[in-house]
């Protein structure tokens, strides 16, 4: 009897989990996803770049001659207009050197009065002898008349020779002059004094393009900003001048800045060290595209971290589906059903043949996820705009991510209930 009971029991007990297990089978089949409806939106593609600000002209200061710094008049974030005198370097020097050429040309200008004197006076010479020479040839002998006239070329030729001379010492005065003048350094333009790299009794070396330690201060047109900002190679394409931009610096939170884009570099931005004959293999490559802010704030400077969204198109009232609804599946995968619209269906004979991937999203018919492959226009910040496959109205599959990258044409699905209903979708894209 025992027996008898403890088996019917058993038997209940696998009854009953048979029985549960089917009925969990049937409740689990369908996979929750979170459904949207495909509808009409406002869409602005962007790109992305960041960088720095930088005034529009800028001009590094550096010396012309060598000297110690005597006069330092203007300090940095000082407002200069063009030809204010910044600094004076030690003239002494240099005005020896003028007074040296001055008296070089005195000299010189002997040498030429003596040389013009000598001149006459064999020019005088040769005309006696001419004149003897004309009343009785046996005054004046032939070879005398010769000597006569070559002393007169020479003479010539001496003169020539020290009023080269005047030049050459006029020009060594100018020189010297100049490098005088030069120990004053004025402002080129107006501007403020963003950097200042010498202290007043420093030594100011020759400026050149490769020695750093050659600058004494750099003066900037501030009333003119622009933002620097380095873009993908795969997204300069995209862009052209006069393109709108939003910029926002990281010194002004919370506020954002109208640009225009008014240049696009023809060069990639190489890094530190590689030559134009290196290659980049494996390397990023960005282009630095300009872009003109249009009211700068008060207070704005150079070098200033900056993040720049350039709107490249901007689409009103299209069809669109989030980002993350977009899938890929292998080609050979993909059904088009007859029940899909014409617009379905020609969009998968218009897919890159070359291409073993067709782009999709998973419409959701009667229950069930099909696979619809979809052509894309631009994207936005959340959305995509679609171009044909689609109809306005359609439910979609637009999450989650580990839910979409899984499915598959023909399984059941449900709507997803709780927090992770609603939204989620671009943070999921990103992650």
């Amino acid at each position: 009897m025992r027996l008898r009971t403890v088996g019917i029991i058993g038997g209940a007990v696998v009854a009953t989990v048979l029985i549960g297990g089917f009925f969990s089978q049937r409740a689990g089949g369908a996979v929750e996803a979170r459904i949207e409806t495909v509808a009409r939106r406002d869409l602005t593609a962007v790109v992305t770049g960041s960088g720095w600000i930088r005034p529009h002209r800028s001009v590094d200061v550096q010396a012309d001659i060598m000297g110690r710094i005597v006069e330092l008049n203007v300090e940095e974030g000082d407002v200069v207009q063009r030809g204010q005198i910044l600094l004076r370097i030690d003239p002494t020097q240099y005005e020896a050197a003028v007074a040296r050429a001055k008296a070089a040309v005195s000299e010189a200008l002997a040498r030429e009065a003596q040389a013009r004197a000598n001149l006459l006076q064999a020019e005088r010479m040769l005309a006696r002898y001419h004149a003897l020479r004309a009343q009785d040839s046996n005054f004046v002998s032939q070879q005398a008349l010769e000597e006569a006239e070559t002393e007169v070329r020479i003479q010539r030729e001496l003169v020539e020779a020290a009023r080269h001379g005047v030049e050459q010492a006029r020009a060594a005065l100018g020189e010297a002059e100049d490098h005088l003048g030069k120990t004053i350094i004025r402002a080129p333009i107006d501007g403020v004094v963003t950097r200042l790299a010498v202290e007043e009794g420093e030594t100011a070396i020759v400026g050149t393009m490769n020695n750093p330690g050659s600058l004494l201060l750099t003066i900037s047109d501030l009333g003119l900003m622009e933002a620097v900002v380095r873009v993908d190679e795969t997204d300069v394409p995209k862009i052209e001048v006069g393109d709108s931009a939003r910029v926002t610096i990281d010194a002004f939170p919370r506020r954002s800045f109208v640009g225009r884009v008014v240049k696009i570099g023809h060069s990639a931005v190489r890094p530190q060290g590689t030559t134009a004959t290196q290659t980049t293999q494996g390397q990023a490559v960005d282009f630095e595209v300009v872009i003109r802010l249009e009211d700068p704030p008060p207070g704005l400077r150079p070098d200033l971290s900056a993040t720049a969204e350039i709107v490249t198109e901007t689409r009103t009232g299209v069809l669109a589906v989030p980002i993350i609804a977009l899938t890929v599946r292998e080609r050979d995968a993909v059904e088009v059903l007859p029940q899909e619209d014409r617009e379905a269906q020609a969009a998968a004979r218009a897919l890159d043949p070359a291409s073993s991937d067709v782009e999709g999203v998973f419409v959701v018919r009667g229950g069930r996820a099909e696979f619809v492959p979809v052509q894309v226009g631009i994207a936005g910040r959340d959305y995509f705009e679609i171009l044909s496959g689609l109809s306005e109205g359609d439910s979609i599959v637009s999450g989650p991510y580990e839910t979409i990258r899984s499915l598959r044409s023909g399984q059941m699905v449900r709507p997803m209930r709780g927090p992770r209903a609603a939204g989620g979708g671009a943070r999921e894209a990103s992650q």
